[in-house]
């Protein structure tokens, strides 16, 4: 892939981090649809976790097929890609996912894609403060702040639809995402992020499925429509979470972070149309919660620095 595009080109950037955030953004409204069809509730934690593990341990075997076909060849881990693999598996997929799904059954698809915006903040302040990885600006330091402010803005007046469960869980799986986007970042100096992406995804879904079956879990695919759900589910975290590993390897992640800003917004809008969220989405309140995430992560992913 990389011999035939050039990743740090501002067009392929561009291309590449659209797709990906418009597959991001889809996310909370399927996952919510694989819900309705598989008649699963919030009380059935076993099945929303056998869900997840379905899903990514789909995710990682579809990976791992794609890259061996273009490298002709199956691709298998070292011993040097077995920790990276594993510590991501951890954060990215295991404490992420397991996290979200079980806060998105308890809260509404366009909260979710307005709490999962602010996953850039938190993981400019783990870089600078955990690992040491950036320097914090004025400007970075002003968007963390207006950040916040849109989670309060969401949570303080849109009291109908508050859920402090379900949106406190959806931003635990947004802390271990900012842990494992500064890991990300940290491995793929030696290590094929490709491969980091698909063997991650198997671990960490097994990791699931096991959970999840010691939980006495137990789900009934009925009809086609929700086979298209969980693979159009596993497509998404196959690709989004590849390409965005691969333009990180290939480009400063200033450069690629300020894209994470169209995620919340095609989120919002995709959750209106398939969820009938159109209510909620067109508040002002969820308006302002958006303004003030989508400025903040234009600030914090300026070049500007304080002298």
């Amino acid at each position: 892939m990389k011999a035939k595009l050039n990743l740090s080109k501002t067009s392929t950037v561009l291309l590449l981090a659209l797709f990906s955030t418009f597959l991001w953004g889809c996310a909370p409204s399927f996952i919510k649809i694989g819900y309705e069809l598989l008649h699963i509730d919030a009380t059935q934690s076993e099945n929303l976790i056998l869900f997840a593990g379905l899903r990514f341990t789909l995710a990682g075997i579809l990976v791992i097929l794609i890259q061996s076909f273009l490298q002709k060849k199956l691709i298998i881990p070292q011993k040097k890609n077995i920790t990276p693999i594993l510590i991501l598996a951890l954060f990215q997929t295991f404490g992420q996912y397991i996290f979200y799904y079980l806060g998105l059954s308890r809260t509404t698809g366009v909260n979710a894609a307005i709490i999962t915006g602010t996953g850039a903040l938190l993981s400019l302040l783990f870089s600078v403060y955990i690992f040491k990885k950036e320097e914090l600006t004025r400007n970075k330091f002003i968007g963390c702040c207006m950040g916040l402010a849109g989670i309060v803005c969401m949570n303080l007046t849109n009291q109908m639809n508050v859920s402090f469960i379900g949106d406190g869980l959806v931003l635990c799986s947004q802390i271990c995402y900012s842990l494992s986007a500064c890991f990300i970042h940290l491995f793929s100096k030696d290590n094929d992020p490709v491969l980091l992406s698909g063997y991650q995804f198997l671990a960490g879904g097994i990791a699931l499925i096991f959970v999840s079956l010691f939980m006495n879990a137990s789900i009934h695919f009925s009809g086609i429509k929700i086979y298209f759900v969980l693979f159009y589910l596993a497509f998404i975290s196959a690709v989004a979470y590849t390409l965005w590993g691969l333009l990180l390897a290939n480009n400063p992640v200033s450069k690629i972070g300020i894209y994470g800003c169209l995620t919340p917004i095609f989120g919002v809008v995709i959750s209106a149309l398939l969820l009938q969220e159109l209510k909620q989405a067109c508040s002002i309140q969820s308006i302002l919660a958006l303004f003030f995430i989508v400025f903040a992560l234009y600030l914090v992913n300026k070049e500007k620095r304080i002298k």
